[in-house]
């Protein structure tokens, strides 16, 4: 009998993208799966059942849950669903094991086969496979635009009858894929653009997309292409610096993460208090605290003149393309281990060693 995958139909609150396209939905046929995708599951991200349906799937019932041998999401499961999946069920998407003992317990009781893709290594050949750069190529693009929206300003100089009007100046802070896919939408919009980040190497990076690096003299390159905690000197230092050059900024989208901890706290009160009137703050890093002492999760308020918003599902806000790179990644994934109609996990290949999560 053909390997049964589910694809779920996402319930957190805000969540529009879905786990598979009909565009990997046939792909996964071909590789001999049944593919079984809950009913609308797609349909906030521009894909409607008829769709799945002629590219080979068929629509999943109530019963279909405990039948699956292997599951695909986007957020994390609950634990009702978990609870319904059969023993030893893979389990593919963002699941977060580590945020909810609740969940982590329900993994582990049903013996699932997890894989929290938020693990996977950062190498050249998981490039395809890697949700996280996907999705947030999208974030940083929605966040600048919401930055553009928020701004009482125009982004790029005009030159009218009633004068010349002066370019924004925008500043990133934090040039992983999102502050650099942010970089270059500002860039688009016509803005004056910076970039900020703490990793000296990312200054070639930042001037390719035609933004200033903008050097505050501190260095915190870390392992995997990540920044390493910055000690109290260093952080003392980078904060007296990017204070003082806040104050000529109009813009900032703050988009600096370290996976797996809070969001590190780059923007204090004070210095959006010494920004200029009408200055906006985008914080993409919201949902995890986020990178400005002022954000509010979900929230956009007024502080001392200056508007700070902290948006959270800015990647669902691109359903449809988010959707499309996510479904191809998480493809590429399981065709690490689905071949023939059949499940089989080479446990000598680090990108399935490195990604289960075992508890």
């Amino acid at each position: 009998m053909a390997v049964q995958v589910l694809v779920v139909k996402e319930s957190a609150h805000g969540e529009r993208r879905v786990a598979a396209t009909p565009e990997t939905v046939k792909k996964l046929v071909a590789l001999g799966a049944q593919v079984h995708v809950e009913p609308g599951a797609g349909v906030s991200a521009g894909f409607v059942d008829a769709a799945y349906l002629a590219a080979g799937a068929q629509l999943a019932d109530a019963a279909t849950p405990a039948q699956a041998d292997l599951v695909l999401c986007v957020q994390p499961l609950p634990v009702v669903a978990l609870n319904q999946l059969k023993p030893a069920a893979g389990v593919v998407g963002i699941l977060q094991p580590q945020a909810d003992p609740a969940r982590a317990e329900a993994m582990q009781a049903r013996q699932l086969v997890a894989f929290p893709l938020e693990r996977l290594p950062r190498t050249t050949r998981a490039q395809a496979m890697d949700v996280l750069s996907s999705q947030a190529g999208m974030a940083g693009y929605k966040a600048t635009l919401i930055a553009a929206q928020l701004a009482p300003r125009f982004f790029p100089m005009l030159t009218t009858a009633a004068g010349t009007i002066r370019p924004s100046k925008v500043l990133i802070v934090g040039a992983g894929v999102a502050g650099l896919q942010a970089i270059a939408t500002a860039k688009r919009l016509g803005a004056q653009v910076e970039g900020f980040d703490v990793r000296p190497e990312t200054r070639e990076q930042i001037e390719s997309l035609g933004g200033k690096f903008l050097d505050l003299g501190v260095s915190a390159a870390g392992e995997g292409g990540y920044a390493r905690q910055l000690t109290e000197e260093e952080r003392a230092e980078q904060q007296r610096r990017l204070a003082e050059h806040l104050k000529g900024i109009d813009v900032v989208v703050c988009t600096a993460a370290v996976p797996g901890r809070p969001a590190p706290k780059i923007l204090s009160a004070a210095m959006v208090e010494g920004m200029k009137p009408g200055s906006v703050v985008v914080d993409l890093a919201a949902e995890t605290g986020g990178n400005c002492e002022l954000t509010r999760p979900g929230e956009t308020i007024e502080h001392a003149g200056v508007v700070v918003a902290g948006p959270l599902d800015l990647a669902s806000m691109g359903a449809v393309h988010a959707s499309e790179m996510y479904a191809r990644n998480v493809y590429n994934f399981v065709a690490l281990f689905l071949k023939d109609g059949a499940i089989a996990y080479d446990w000598d290949d680090e990108l399935l060693t490195k990604t289960r999560w075992t508890g």
